[in-house]
């Protein structure tokens, strides 16, 4: 097949990708022997170097087989970005065991569902979150629960302020004891890091990065050692003017998240980075965390720019060491790049991934042509084509589906053997998003095949917000579409028919209570209609296709 991308890649970057046929931890252990003396996490002060962040998660990995994890067991790590989800992720993975990330803002409804999916047994979470569990432990008991907070790893005085403003909001969690429930800090001091070594082939799973589709529950994406392994190493590949052990990365996009877990952690460790780690998103530590640490790279998503670009005195800050911004998980809007890159002086490429791809597949040029409004060209050992619904290839220009092939692409999703026959074919994956190509391989996504609501890069599945829609005894039937948003691209809307005997009775205040108990903040519906009937097909299947067609008419009136 012909690849025109190739003339645009910048000077050094290599068509073919090169990478190791080692396990992932092997990426912080490789570091740890380079740069054990730098810094390797910054955590609201709290710094951890690669020697000692290598010794944890060997520590770790005993702990796990000593609690009886045998190898290709999965463990479920519910943790927001600290240096405690660093130390379980590889940890876990050099025990032998299969890490299962897990959004900390999951319902105990969400959390139930994802640990019987994956059958996971063993659970390392944060002591605040530990009532979410605690509902659903008859249901799903676990062999082992690993439990850290904020704290552990904080400062002095932080360490010790933290649980006193816990207490004071409220917020303080008491932990039950149990045999099976062990203090991680506590386990990483027992035992000693000489965990028993677990052979690992390179196409052994490594995680569970739960996603979803128009089925609406979530599915695990089996993705290898090999796949990110190999995805870090087209990211590295991508960018050769980076210098290893000199960079300081800004990670405040989740690492539970594919696009985090790669693009901040997994990159920035086997880059020999300073990752400094932000366990939420708040603009204005953002914007310090920038000035003071002179980050150098930034990985994040259209909310964030928006958010950075509105920062009052941003222009005033001194953000010019940054070299390269990535921008992914959503389409990013012209104006707002142009703005960002006014702002601050730094340039960013935009790019595209999905889950299934470990995720990056796509980016624009560092340094090249980058066409804005575009995702960019495929990474070295990326192929990619847009395909007609014959299933074949289609020339530049026309729209069609995109397919993408490399080493990074998953091996199927996990229990899910006819969905995984759909998605892949002949090695080619199906991403579901109908795209164009330009006579120079640059790629353009065009619309969504999926019903897909991408809201300040979270995935979100319509069909799992009208189930819990559906499950309040006044709703007689729900519709739920994303529709433009000017900070989270696209927002949750959802269109209500009530049944007759709780019309006048019922309010969205009351609807938005019931979606808050059962679904994750970011799903919960920002918008709402309240209709009397709903657009329907000659079978009675809701048209969710008229309702995006109606709010648009709707939008364009209005402007």
């Amino acid at each position: 097949m012909q690849r025109p991308w190739y003339a645009h890649y910048d000077p050094g970057v290599p068509h073919e990708v090169e990478y190791p046929e080692v396990p992932v931890w092997h990426l912080l252990k490789e570091s740890a022997e380079r740069y054990g003396d730098l810094v390797a996490l910054d955590f609201l002060g709290h710094r951890l170097t690669y020697r000692a962040l290598w010794e944890s998660v060997q520590r770790f990995a005993h702990a796990l087989q000593a609690t009886g994890l045998e190898p290709g067991e999965r463990v479920a790590i519910m943790l927001p970005n600290s240096p405690q989800f660093v130390i379980a992720f590889y940890g876990t993975l050099l025990a032998g065991g299969v890490v299962v990330n897990t959004n900390p803002m999951y319902t105990p409804r969400e959390l139930a569902y994802q640990l019987q999916d994956s059958g996971a047994q063993t659970l390392v979470i944060l002591d605040l979150l530990w009532p979410r569990y605690a509902e659903i432990q008859n249901e799903h008991p676990l062999k082992t629960a690993i439990t850290t907070g904020i704290q552990d790893y904080l400062p002095f005085p932080k360490n010790l302020l933290f649980p006193l403003k816990a207490r004071r909001e409220k917020r303080w969690v008491h932990l039950p004891q149990y045999p099976w429930r062990h203090d991680l800090k506590t386990l990483l001091k027992r035992h000693a890091p000489t965990p028993t070594p677990v052979p690992t082939d390179p196409d052994d799973l490594a995680l569970l990065q739960y996603t979803g589709g128009t089925t609406g529950r979530p599915k695990g994406a089996m993705l290898t050692h090999r796949n990110l392994v190999a995805n870090v190493h087209q990211i590295l590949a991508w960018a050769p003017q980076l210098e290893r052990g000199r960079e300081v990365i800004l990670c405040v996009l989740p690492f539970f998240h594919v696009y985090g877990m790669t693009v901040g952690m997994n990159y920035g460790i086997a880059l020999g980075a300073k990752l400094v780690l932000l366990p939420r998103f708040e603009v204005k530590e953002v914007v310090e965390a920038l000035e003071k640490h002179k980050v150098t790279l930034f990985p994040g998503v259209p909310t964030l720019y928006v958010a950075v670009n509105n920062f009052p005195g941003i222009e005033q800050r001194k953000v010019d060491t940054l070299k390269v911004c990535n921008s992914g998980a959503a389409p990013l809007p012209v104006e707002v790049l142009e703005e960002f890159e006014k702002r601050t002086g730094a340039k960013i490429a935009e790019g595209y991934g999905l889950t299934e791809a470990s995720p990056v597949t796509h980016s624009n040029p560092v340094h090249g042509t980058r066409k804005k409004g575009s995702i960019g060209v495929p990474l070295p050992s990326v192929d990619a084509q847009v395909l007609g619904p014959d299933g074949q290839p289609l020339p530049p220009g026309q729209i069609g589906e995109l397919a993408v092939k490399g080493p990074n692409i998953m091996k199927g999703y996990w229990n899910r053997p006819e969905e995984t026959q759909q998605a892949l074919k002949n090695g080619w994956l199906l991403t579901g998003d109908m795209a164009r190509m330009d006579e120079d391989g640059y790629f353009y996504i065009v619309d969504r095949k999926k019903d897909l609501i991408i809201a300040g890069g979270y995935n979100i599945y319509p069909r799992e917000v009208e189930e819990v829609l559906y499950a309040h005894p006044a709703v007689k039937e729900a519709a739920v579409i994303g529709v433009p948003d000017p900070y989270r691209g696209e927002t949750v809307k959802a269109y209500v028919v009530l049944k007759d005997e709780y019309r006048g009775k019922i309010t969205q205040a009351d609807l938005e209570q019931h979606c808050r108990a059962h679904l994750a903040a970011y799903k919960v519906p920002k918008q709402w209609a309240f209709k009397t009937e709903l657009p329907k097909t000659a079978v009675g299947k809701i048209l969710r296709r008229a309702l995006r067609e109606a709010e648009a008419a709707e939008e364009e009136q209005a402007t």
